[in-house]
């Protein structure tokens, strides 16, 4: 039975995964999206060629489980390695309070369902006097967690949701106040006080580590965090917050902080087409660039707004040349460099099996960087999950208390 890190087990696994992320970066940080062959395949032919066969409905499949593939060496023992070093156990749950019935109703059910995973294991040794919702949206999260001998503030940078959030609050008879921030700015740091306690569900990268930085120098003697998207943020890299991550040898660029994000478990079916489609098109685009220049390298192409999909092929990889100024005049069988791109795709999406062996790892390894800072601040610190990966894979969930 796994359990959650805590004590001295947040370093010791925290150098355990560094070591593994080190020793194996070679096959985790060269994309196959940006690759014609990745430098790998050289060393390892057979697993490769094994993953090169397989159509794009098996890499679909095994998305969510790469661990499970049926893959030849080394992948099976890469698997095992990765899985036992990114396992944690669930944090201990509170019973929670009964939620009024009409307190859901403005929020979709996914997102509530998270709400009350993530309420259910705030377990503190001393009773949170008030809450602070940090990147608070309409407020849902500090609603659920608010009590009527509590206070509630939430901090919000988008004014329609300040407005919609106070209404809501007010509509509940709440004593929640709804302020304007910008979380990043200089003043942030004066909404923050002693005596509350932080939530932060899903705040993306900069933002979760600002809150981080401003509770540990408020004397905030309690917060929780369920971090997200560690790419983005304003500098060019990775910056390390713990002694032991300033220490190590592992360093992230933004593309290798996108790896734990790549996995998707709420995704429909038209969502999935257009996401294909799009990435066809791309590695399309990718061989004719690599012709048209004469140069076999990526391209970085911008994002494209989706109704792109909707243009002939053609059309599409013609004016994509045009905003990189290349030529594409002469003939060109588009009908049989659309088929390539199809075919790459599958390679692309299979080949990927083996980066996403890591997804978890590095996850955890930023997870854990964060979980000791927070100790050098003088909190002790839990990391577990909190809710099953079907309902978010960004189910890591660090509570901290001094």
């Amino acid at each position: 039975m796994t359990h959650p890190l805590s004590g001295d087990n947040l370093l010791t696994r925290f150098q355990a995964l560094n070591t593994f992320l080190l020793q194996h970066q070679a096959l985790w940080r060269p994309r196959p999206f940006n690759h014609l062959e990745l430098p790998w395949e050289a060393q390892l032919p057979e697993l490769a060629n094994w993953l090169r066969q397989r159509s794009l409905a098996d890499a679909e499949a095994a998305h969510n489980h790469p661990e499970c593939l049926p893959a030849p060496a080394p992948y099976p023992a890469l698997a095992t390695q990765a899985a036992a070093l990114a396992a944690v156990g669930e944090l201990s749950t509170s019973p929670l309070h009964a939620c009024p019935p009409r307190l859901s109703v403005d929020v979709p059910g996914r997102k509530w369902d998270q709400i009350e995973a993530f309420a259910s294991h705030l377990h503190f040794t001393e009773q949170p006097r008030h809450w602070l919702d940090w990147c608070s949206g309409k407020g849902h999260l500090g609603r659920r967690l608010l009590q009527p001998d509590q206070a509630l503030t939430c901090l919000e940078f988008d004014a329609q949701l300040i407005d919609a959030g106070q209404q809501l609050s007010q509509r509940h008879g709440l004593n929640a106040q709804h302020l304007l921030q910008d979380v990043m700015a200089e003043e942030a740091s004066t909404r923050l006080q002693a005596n509350h306690t932080p939530v932060a569900l899903h705040a993306c990268g900069d933002l979760h580590v600002r809150l981080m930085q401003l509770a540990s120098r408020a004397g905030c003697r309690q917060l929780a965090i369920a971090p997200c998207c560690y790419n983005r943020t304003a500098n060019t890299g990775y910056q390390p917050l713990s002694t032991a991550a300033i220490a190590s040898e592992l360093h992230l660029s933004l593309d290798d902080l996108g790896l734990p994000l790549s996995e998707t478990v709420t995704a429909g079916a038209r969502v999935r087409r257009q996401r294909d489609l799009s990435m066809a098109r791309r590695l399309s685009f990718d061989l004719l660039q690599r012709r048209l220049r004469g140069i076999d390298e990526y391209l970085p192409t911008p994002s494209l707004p989706t109704a792109w999909l909707d243009k002939p092929f053609a059309d599409y990889c013609q004016e994509l040349a045009a905003r990189k100024g290349l030529s594409t005049n002469g003939f060109m069988d588009w009908a049989a460099l659309e088929q390539a791109g199809q075919q790459r795709l599958a390679q692309v999406r299979n080949l990927e099996m083996v980066r996403n062996l890591f997804r978890r790892p590095l996850e955890l390894w930023l997870v854990l960087d964060r979980a000791l800072y927070l100790r050098e601040q003088g909190f002790e610190v839990y990391l577990g999950v909190f809710c099953e990966n079907r309902l978010t894979p960004r189910n890591l969930l660090l509570l901290a208390e001094r």
